[in-house]
């Protein structure tokens, strides 16, 4: 189909909001973007996004600190359960500390990988090569470590409960990630487990916990990924539009 002209709204399509509110709205005017635009401009951040991978293989050479905080401001932007916002992103440059994180994720990891009976996690992590050995840290110009607020400390000395917070988390890490993909940055999901060492080295308060550890840089000279295949739209999505039921399926 043809939607080189298609608009979905006409120029004059916003109208003032007249609803009353208990508290402080704002009008809400996005760009009106034609269909085929649209499409395009998704087709072109699919494509973008298909060349982001998981890289364990870095470059020393040094990334700008504006480039972490491009990053972070770009995860604030992420939606969260009552906007409560509850992650803090604690950024590492000093070597030495990058060097505690990574001794300390090295122990817990040579437990998980050698002592801990886990045959079927470890088969399905067999075609990634990954191991206890993570001199990623230490090669790294930054470590970034997200972490989830489960309280916020506020002003009056209370805690404040927050909502959703591992979706919340989740969804500015993703925002982190796309963002630092867009600088040209690699960067990895590192997930020690567990992770309570962190909170001791960086003196985080007990109201939050490790989430993800993000070593951050450019690719190594010779990096690599394994040769992995990421899901079709066809293996993911179903669409329930009243003509195809037929594609539903009842748990069994």
């Amino acid at each position: 189909m043809d939607h080189s002209t298609d608009t979905p709204f006409p120029a004059d399509y916003w109208i003032e909001p007249t609803r009353q509110h208990r508290h402080a709205f704002i009008p809400y005017r996005p760009e009106i973007v034609p269909i085929a635009e649209g499409m395009r401009r998704g087709k072109k951040f699919c494509k973008f996004l298909d060349t982001r991978r998981s890289v364990r293989f870095f470059s020393d050479k040094a990334v700008p600190q504006e480039m972490i905080e491009l990053a972070v401001a770009a995860a604030n932007r992420a939606p969260s359960g009552a906007h409560f916002q509850p992650w803090t992103f604690v950024a590492i440059s000093d070597p030495a500390a990058k060097h505690e994180i990574r001794v300390a994720a090295e122990r817990e990891e040579r437990s998980f990988y050698h002592e801990r009976d886990i045959p079927a996690w470890r088969q399905a992590v067999a075609r990634l090569e990954t191991d206890d050995n993570k001199d990623f840290v230490d090669v790294a110009p930054w470590l970034v470590v997200a972490f989830a607020q489960k309280h916020t400390p506020m002003a009056d000395g209370s805690l404040r409960k927050n909502y959703y917070v591992n979706e919340s988390v989740g969804i500015a890490c993703g925002f982190f990630i796309a963002a630092l993909h867009a600088m040209g940055l690699a960067t990895l999901t590192h997930t020690p487990n567990p992770m309570s060492f962190i909170n001791q080295i960086l003196k985080r308060p007990s109201t939050e916990r490790p989430y993800i550890l993000f070593p951050i840089g450019y690719p190594a000279r010779d990096a690599e990924v394994p040769d992995l295949h990421r899901k079709s739209v066809s293996d993911s999505l179903i669409v329930v539009d009243g003509q195809s039921t037929a594609r539903l399926q009842q748990p069994e």
